[in-house]
This record gives structure tokens, sequence and C-alpha cells, in this order.
């Protein structure tokens, strides 16, 4: 069907940001519909059965052609969008085609555009993303349920973090770790993110103390068709990698838990490090001083000092290990206290003045307000 081909062709001639293949011929098409969305350096197309998606990445001089082998003889309709207008191909059971477009609706003029523009997140709306369906963040359509969206903002600007450090880099393969992924929930994500919307081949180990939901999230990974996204019952402490490791995430491990994390990272020589520290009670319960008894005449103030030092120590002890460090707000405080994320990318080139220095500085806090931190004691030997 040649015209199919040229209406195709017709259609790329626009900027396309997104495209709906649907309508199958018939029931014996493999997929119910295909999704195509523009990515910054390819398209990414999403083919959906009834029970998973498959996902490939075609760059842009291919995208034409991919869409009409895809189309021709298997779907009655393609619908694109571009700026402001919507361009539509049906296909009728002769084989009649019709090719139309349309201006879509704008902005109302007595609203500032930039009032109305909306965040272009990297996990888009619109965009059917199996494992925040089944968290219940998405709809099956791929909106965002609204009572989530919070949840649905955290995740995006983790992943931003994540995006931040490694599109600097060229990298064509990840080796990851999940210290204490519990559900997994943003495992599954990063996977999804770096495989199907980075290109890149992505290794990762999930690692959880709770048999059940070790063999929940393997059965998920499985379903999801995420091969090389294994979950594994262990302890962070002294767990031996199978691979090298460039990556460590660490979310919510308890209290020391993150200490001995970031210890195995460090020693790995992981290349970027992703931790959310939670409950940071060892602290808590040591600090004593007598020049600043002001931070601790209060307990709800002791509390939250003594977290903020943790992370504080932690971070510079990231910086003595030749990484550069950041404490950054992934989430609104009226969200949950647990707001801080740690970033930490090696630098080979890390100053000595500056690693002596951030040393130095731990050893001060210590003395001063006489604690004695886990993972300063398991470096600083």
């Amino acid at each position: 069907m040649p015209e199919l081909k040229d209406c195709i062709n017709r259609i790329f001639e626009y900027d396309i940001q997104k495209l709906i293949i649907s309508k199958p011929a018939d029931k014996s098409c493999e997929y119910k519909k295909i999704t195509v969305m523009k990515m910054p350096k390819f398209y990414q197309i999403a083919k959906y059965t009834e029970k998973q998606v498959f996902h490939e990445n075609i760059p842009f001089d291919g995208i034409a052609a991919r869409c009409f082998e895809l189309t021709d003889g298997c779907f009655r309709q393609i619908n694109a969008f571009a700026d402001g207008k919507e361009i539509y191909i049906t296909i009728s059971g002769k084989g009649k085609i019709v090719f139309k477009q349309k201006a879509l609706e704008t902005q109302t003029a007595c609203a500032p555009a930039e009032h109305n523009r909306k965040k272009q997140y990297l996990l888009p709306e619109g965009q059917v993303i199996e494992p925040l369906v089944d968290m219940g963040i998405f709809t099956k359509e791929g909106k965002v349920v609204q009572a989530m969206y919070d949840k649905y903002k955290q995740i995006n600007r983790i992943i931003e973090m994540i995006d931040d450090s490694i599109r600097q880099h060229s990298y064509k393969k990840l080796n990851i770790i999940d210290f204490g992924c519990g559900k997994s929930y943003l495992t599954f994500i990063v996977y999804y993110y770096l495989t199907a919307i980075k290109g890149i081949e992505a290794n990762i180990i999930g690692l959880d103390l709770k048999k059940d939901v070790i063999e929940k999230c393997n059965k998920a990974a499985q379903k999801y068709g995420y091969e090389n996204l294994k979950f594994e019952l262990g302890d962070i402490n002294g767990f031996k990698c199978p691979f090298d490791i460039d990556m460590v995430i660490t979310l919510h491990a308890c209290d020391t838990a993150t200490d001995y994390a970031l210890y195995n990272a460090i020693e790995w020589k992981a290349k970027m490090i992703f931790s959310v520290p939670c409950c940071q009670h060892e602290l808590n319960k040591q600090i004593k001083t007598d020049k600043l008894s002001l931070l601790t005449r209060y307990g709800i103030v002791q509390e939250r000092f003594s977290a903020l030092l943790t992370d504080a120590v932690r971070a510079n002890l990231l910086e003595y290990c030749g990484y550069k460090t950041q404490l950054l707000e992934f989430i609104d405080f009226a969200h949950t206290p647990k707001n801080i994320i740690i970033r930490a990318v090696y630098n080979p080139q890390q100053p000595k003045k500056a690693k002596e220095k951030a040393l130095a500085e731990v050893n001060n806090a210590i003395e001063e307000f006489n604690v004695n931190p886990t993972l300063y004691n398991l470096l600083i030997k």
C-alpha cells in the first residue's frame, strides 16, 4: 500500500512529539495498540499486547519507515501530534485512506503561557509505564492518578538526579545495586528509564532481607520482561557483588544500614551513589555538647539536628573518599521529613586539600558533639 507510506512520510515532515497507532485490522493482530514518543535522541516505540508492552528505540531518520511496517495491514488508524496540530490517517476495510489534519485548541489568552505550560517530566504522562500502573500512580491509559501526583513528582525528581549524573557520559552499559530495595518501586522505574528511554544496557540487582518481597519482585520483573533485573535475599553488610559496580542506590535504609551501604559503594569505587537516609538514630543517642547545648536542650531540635549532622558527616566522608557530593531536597518537606538525598559522583581528580578539609570538618564535629559515627569507623581505620 504505497499510498499509506506516502501519508506517513507526510506526517513526519512535522516535528511529531507523539503518535498513536490503533484500531487493529482483526483479532489476529499481535499488538493491540502502538505508541510513539519523541525522546531527545530518538523515537521510542511501545507495542502493547493484552498483558505486556515491548519497547524499541528508532533513530529519527528511520521512524517513518518503521511506523509504516507496524501499521500496514495491521491497524486502521494513526493519530499524530505536533505543536498546535493533530494529523490523522484512517484506513477503511477496503483499503481507502483518509488523511486529515486540524488545529489543536490553544491556551487562553488571559493567562500567561509560562503559567499554563506543564513541566516536561522524564517519565511523561500519556505513556503507559507498567510499573507505574501497578503502583497505582498511572491509570491503564497512562494518566496520573490525581491522589498520587506527589509520588509521581517524587519518582521523577529522583530520575532527574540520576539523569543529571549519567548524561555527561556516553554510557552503553551500567551495573547497579539497589540495597534494601523493599518493594522496589524505584528499582523498576530506574530499569525502565535506562533501558527503554536512554537505550542503556542495565544490569540491576535488588537486595533485601524479606523473602516474600524478593519473590514478588522477581515475578514482577518477569511479567514486565525485564531480563537483566534480578532480586536476591541478603544483607547489605558483606554482600558479594557478581560484577563491577557503576551505581549504588539505597533508599530509606534504616539508621546505620545506610552507612554500610555507603561503605560498600566506596569500597567498590562505584561511579555514582544515590542514597536517601532514614531513621538517623545513632548520633541522636550519643550527642553531647557544652558549647552548643542549645541544640540538645529541646528533644525535637536535637532529633532533627542529629539527622542533619549524620548526613553532613556522611557527605564529607564521601568527599574525603574522592566523591563530588551533594545533599539535595528531592521533595517538599511538607510531604515527608525524609526528603534529603545524598548524590555522590566519583571524581578521581578530587584535590588532596579538599579531601583533607572534608575529613578535618568531620573530626571537629566528632570532637564537639562527642559522637562516634559508624561510617567514620568503617573508613578511618
